[in-house]
């Protein structure tokens, strides 16, 4: 791979990272909602969107916006058995939720082929454009992360988003005041779940081949690590978190280390930087204050 390629590779998983990490600081960053199975809704859409489009020739588009909603729904089954919890029991709870995900993906082989992955996910095509060069699907994807900060930026700012800071920041206080606690958190975790959805599309159709442990419980830890670095409540930190930890282990490629210890690296790279920014500055590097 050419210089540019990689650059423009680089440039590409940035801006899925980012989706990640905006449709994340919805649940986590503005419903306070401890999600450590974010990871699930990515691969779920991922798997969705392949399935579709390889079993059912679905175009792009559909199984994009399918992969979505098929994402907020299991975000709507998760709310009933979790939202009631609070804090590290939610967290837990989440994690297992991302653990059982992960599990079917492996076991499932019928639908998923399990361990082996699904190969040959077809580029996405606009009439009759394809999106088969890197520039070009660099540009697909920065065109939906801006479409993404946008409507997220409508949501925060609405009523829906002051009652979603509101619940946050004290539940009770909101409760008592009349709003529905649990619809809300529920609506905030669907759409939560729909980015991230969406996200995975835009990965398998980038890849054109997916496998469960790209979905694992650590996705799930890097994606809040993007939230924690860039700033809670703030979807320029999440764009932030998402440059900075995407590029981080970058350099370690031009470095003479072998395949399987530059994981080991990357992750106590991403534990340093996690470390010293919750040292120096608790709130992320441009993140709001937020009531604990």
């Amino acid at each position: 791979m050419g210089l540019e390629n990689f650059i423009l590779n680089i440039l590409i998983f940035i801006g899925i990272y980012m989706i990640l990490g905006l449709s994340l600081q919805i649940a986590l960053g503005y419903t306070g909602l401890l999600n450590f199975g974010h990871a699930a809704f990515y691969g779920i859409g991922a798997y969705a969107s392949a399935l579709l489009a390889i079993n059912l020739n679905f175009p792009f588009w559909i199984s994009f916006l399918i992969a979505g909603l098929i994402a907020s729904i299991f975000g709507l089954l998760l709310s009933f058995p979790t939202l009631k919890l609070r804090g590290d029991y939610l967290a837990l709870a989440t994690i297992g939720f991302g653990i059982i995900i992960e599990q079917i993906l492996k076991n499932w082989k019928s639908l998923t082929r399990g361990p082996l992955g699904i190969p040959g996910i077809p580029k996405p095509i606009f009439f009759t454009f394809e999106f088969s060069s890197l520039l070009s699907y660099l540009i697909l994807v920065y065109i939906i992360v801006i479409l993404v900060y946008l409507i997220l930026s409508r949501i925060v700012n609405s009523p829906f988003g002051r009652v979603l800071k509101s619940i946050r920041d004290d539940e009770l206080a909101a409760s008592t005041l009349g709003k529905n606690i649990f619809k809300y958190k529920t609506l905030a975790l669907m759409i939560s779940a729909f980015f991230a959805g969406i996200a995975g599309s835009l990965y398998a159709h980038y890849v054109t081949y997916i496998d469960p442990t790209s979905f694992n419980i650590l996705q799930s830890v890097l994606i809040v690590s993007i939230i924690v670095i860039g700033g809670l409540a703030s979807l320029k930190g999440a764009i932030i978190g998402a440059i900075i930890l995407i590029l981080l282990p970058e350099p370690l490629r031009f470095l003479n280390i072998p395949n399987f210890i530059v994981g080991g690296i990357r992750q106590i790279l991403y534990s340093i930087l996690l470390i010293i920014i919750l040292l120096k500055r608790p709130k992320g590097i441009i993140g709001e204050d937020v009531a604990s």
